[in-house]
């Protein structure tokens, strides 16, 4: 199994969303899960990738060729791969993964979650998709998407087609109850 993380790229952020990506990739080294990502060398996308690769797991990095400047890039990936822009990344990274978790992240991370959400609404996706909302980042999102649900910018439906786990294993858990199904 691929599960692809979409997270932040900055290092200036509490600790603890480093150590929540660094855990979830040892957890996912350890269930031999494969880590899909943007392949960043900071943040919490650098923390999954060295959570995966200190623990034997494999890691694939996707990003743009404008990307790949000194300290930029996770160059110790198992497999690195190269687009041409940031609308190919994103494809190859979905076509590769088969769930998608959503941790901490700035624009860039909403835009990547809204996208897979919007075609899972759109019914062109049909793999499972998980906020991790370490230390309740994603709280205020969850109340935004409550609101537009209340005031029917949204159906019910829409809620059924992501979840939500507030700790790296829990998050891992639901994308392997929700491959069962």
């Amino acid at each position: 199994m691929r599960i692809c993380v979409y997270g932040a790229s900055s290092n200036d952020i509490d600790q603890a969303y480093l150590n929540a990506g660094y855990e979830l990739g040892k957890q996912m080294a350890e269930k031999k899960i494969e880590l899909v990502f943007g392949g960043g060398a900071t943040g919490i996308m650098g923390a999954v990738n060295r959570g995966v690769l200190e623990n034997g797991g494999t890691s694939i990095g996707v990003a743009p060729k404008f990307f790949d400047q000194p300290g930029i890039l996770a160059k110790d990936c198992t497999q690195f791969i190269f687009t041409n822009t940031m609308r190919e990344r994103k494809q190859k990274m979905e076509d590769l993964a088969d769930a998608f978790i959503m941790m901490p992240g700035g624009i860039g991370t909403y835009e990547e979650f809204f996208e897979i959400l919007t075609l899972k609404q759109l019914d062109q996706n049909h793999k499972p998709l998980v906020i991790l909302s370490t230390n309740g980042y994603y709280d205020s999102l969850l109340s935004l998407l409550n609101g537009m649900l209340a005031d029917r910018f949204m159906s019910e439906h829409v809620m059924t087609l992501v979840s939500t786990a507030y700790e790296p294993m829990a998050a891992l858990s639901q994308i392997e109850s929700e491959q069962t199904k």
